[in-house]
């Protein structure tokens, strides 16, 4: 196999890319035009073919440990190749996921507790890209009162892998008013999931006949 550097110019990648457009590159080509350059012992080309043979196996999960452990992939390179197989997933892939982008978009998730006679408290987890992973309910209280720790709230969440967490409780009062009580959860949910990695989103309180956003109102 060439070395890059013999390869003509015109037909390097990102030349190409400039020259005929990027769909006119195989997919080899396009991780070599993602890496740029290789390392001393090997050259870009090569890494590239090895990244391609992996990744042209669609029924395989890609790990960032599996890219790394290709000869000539450092920290840098793995991470650019994971970033690109995952904005290319979240943009082409049809996953069939709800994908969460505004408050209102939860609660068909979470109608079913709007007319509790008990104070439900649920946690939805989320990919980086918005995506529900999964919905659970933390605790169930007696009319409306509910106690939440943060230790039951990110299990699940931690076991999802979840990027990020949005919280929803049922007031069976009716109101839509936070309450100092739940004011101190949602900042003590806040500063837990900062230590963790995984971002509290929102904290939403429903009703039957509405919804208010924590966010929204600058507690989260």
């Amino acid at each position: 196999m060439k070395k890059m550097k013999d390869v003509p110019p015109h037909d390097r990648p990102r030349e190409k890319i400039a020259i005929k457009g990027v769909a006119a590159l195989t997919d080899t080509e396009l991780i070599e035009a993602i890496l740029g350059r290789g390392v001393i012992n090997r050259d870009v080309r090569m890494i590239a073919r090895d990244i391609a043979v992996m990744t042209s196996d669609h029924s395989r999960e890609i790990r960032y440990e599996d890219v790394l452990a290709i000869g000539g992939v450092g920290p840098t390179k793995a991470a650019q190749i994971m970033a690109c197989l995952e904005l290319g997933r979240r943009r082409y892939e049809p996953t069939g996921a709800v994908t969460i982008k505004k408050p209102d978009d939860i609660l068909p998730l979470v109608s079913t507790y709007r007319e509790k006679p008990q104070e439900y408290f649920i946690c939805i987890s989320l990919t980086g890209a918005g995506e529900v992973i999964s919905s659970r309910v933390v605790t169930i209280g007696i009319l409306n009162h509910s106690l939440v720790h943060p230790r039951e709230v990110f299990a699940g969440a931690i076991a999802d892998r979840a990027a990020s967490v949005i919280c929803v409780h049922n007031h069976p009062s009716g109101s839509l008013e936070a309450s100092p009580q739940d004011i101190a959860v949602t900042r003590q949910l806040q500063e837990a999931g900062i230590l963790l990695g995984i971002q509290l989103l929102d904290h939403i309180i429903i009703t039957k006949t509405g919804f208010s956003s924590m966010k929204e109102k600058g507690l989260v």
